[in-house]
C-alpha cells in the first residue's frame, strides 16, 4: 500500500468513527446523558456559554432555569433534625481527612464544636480577601470559603456577595433582598444549630440565625439525601459543601477539581460522602475556583484557580475563642446597586 492510500484510508476511517461517534452522542439515550454531562459541568465554570455547543442556546437556558427551580424547591422541606449541640467531644477541634472517589480527591474538615464557628470578610472596602489572609488576619485555626459573589467575566474583586451575610447575629449585607423574600441560606444559629434552606431575613432573625451567606442547594435535610442521582449532580467541578451530624459535629467537604489528580465532583457525589460520614443535614458553599481550604496558615487542598487563590466576600472561619474576636462590618452604609464588583 502507498503512503497516498494509506493517508487517505485512515481519513475515511477518522471519518467514519467520528460520524458514528457522533450519531451516538446526539441520537442515543446514553449519548444524551454524557452531553448534559459536559453541559451541566461546563455551566459551573467561566466558559458557560460554551454549552449551548453542546446542547444548544434554548437547552442551555432551559436546563439553569431548571436546575435554578429544582434547588428552590430543595430547600423547602422543614428541617425537623433533632440536633445535640451542648455535648463535649474528645479530641481536637478541628481534624482533617483526606476523602477520595472515582476521579477526585479531597479533605473533610471536622470541627467538633459548632459554636466556634464564625463567618469572616474582608478588612478593606472595594475588595475581597483571600482565606488564607483572613485566617492569618483573625487569628483563627482555619476556614473555608463561603458564600458567592458578583464575578463579572470571572475577573470580580470577590467584594460584592450574592444574597445575605450574617455575622454575630446582625445582618452585613442584606443584597437588597426584601424582608418578604425567601432566600436560600447556610449558617449556624446561635446555639451552634446548622441551618439551611429558604427563609426571609425576619425568619431568620426570629430562629437566632448567628452566621449565615446565601447559597444552594441544600442536599441534606432530615438525614436523607436530595440529589437523586449523578445525572442530576450539577456537573464536575471543584466542590465546597457543609454539613452537620447529629451530635452537633460540623463537617465541611472540600474537593480539589480541573486538575489532574482530581477533576472534580458532582453533588450527588458529595451528598454520598456527607451520609457516609454520618451528616443529618448538609448544603452546598460557594466552588469551582474559590473552593479553598486552610488550616494553621496553611493551604490544605490545591484550588484550581490558574492565578492561585481568589479573593472572596466570606469565608466561615474557625476560633479557639470566637467571641473575643472583632469582625467589623465592611459593608455598613454601602449602598448594594453601586457597588462596582469589578472595580479594583
Amino acid at each position: 500500500m502507498t503512503f497516498g492510500r494509506f493517508i487517505k484510508n485512515l481519513f475515511i476511517t477518522l471519518f467514519i468513527v467520528g460520524a458514528l461517534g457522533a450519531a451516538w452522542l446526539f441520537f442515543t439515550p446514553s449519548g444524551t446523558n454524557v452531553r448534559m454531562l459536559i453541559a451541566d459541568t461546563l455551566i459551573t465554570t467561566q466558559h458557560r456559554h460554551w454549552a449551548k455547543y453542546i446542547i444548544g442556546e434554548e437547552a442551555l437556558q432551559n436546563r439553569v432555569a431548571e436546575y435554578n427551580k429544582r434547588f428552590e424547591g430543595m430547600g423547602d422541606e422543614k428541617d425537623n433534625q433533632n440536633i445535640s449541640v451542648g455535648g463535649k467531644k474528645s479530641g481536637d477541634l478541628v481534624e482533617i481527612k483526606p476523602v477520595s472517589g472515582a476521579g477526585f480527591s479531597g479533605y473533610l474538615m471536622i470541627v467538633n464544636d459548632p459554636t466556634k464557628i464564625r463567618i469572616g470578610v474582608p478588612n478593606r472596602v472595594g475588595r475581597g480577601e483571600k482565606v488564607t489572609s483572613m485566617v492569618k488576619r483573625t487569628g483563627a485555626i482555619a476556614g473555608v470559603n463561603a458564600g458567592g459573589f458578583a464575578d463579572p467575566n470571572w475577573k470580580g474583586n470577590g467584594f460584592q456577595p450574592i444574597g445575605l451575610v450574617i455575622a454575630d447575629g446582625k445582618v452585613y449585607y442584606d443584597g437588597g433582598i426584601s424582608n418578604k423574600k425567601k432566600t436560600q441560606i447556610v449558617g449556624i444559629d446561635k446555639n451552634g444549630r446548622m441551618v439551611a434552606g429558604n427563609y426571609t431575613i425576619p425568619q431568620l432573625q426570629e430562629m437566632g440565625v448567628k452566621e449565615a451567606v446565601t447559597f444552594q442547594p441544600r442536599i441534606i435535610v432530615n438525614g436523607k439525601g436530595l440529589v437523586k442521582n449523578a445525572a442530576d449532580g450539577w456537573g464536575i467541578a471543584p466542590r465546597t459543601v457543609m454539613g452537620q451530624r447529629a451530635d452537633g459535629t460540623i463537617l465541611f467537604l472540600v474537593i480539589d477539581g480541573r486538575q489532574a489528580h482530581s477533576i472534580g465532583a458532582n453533588l450527588y457525589d458529595c451528598q454520598n460522602i456527607m451520609l457516609e460520614n454520618g451528616a443529618v443535614i448538609a448544603a452546598n458553599l460557594d466552588g469551582g475556583s474559590s473552593t479553598v481550604l486552610v488550616k494553621d496558615n496553611e493551604i490544605v487542598n490545591s484550588p484550581s484557580s490558574q492565578h492561585g487563590e481568589r479573593y472572596l466576600p466570606t469565608a466561615f472561619l474557625v476560633f479557639n475563642d470566637p467571641e473575643k474576636v472583632d469582625i467589623p462590618n465592611i459593608w455598613e452604609g454601602l449602598d448594594p446597586h453601586k457597588i462596582d464588583p469589578s472595580k479594583w
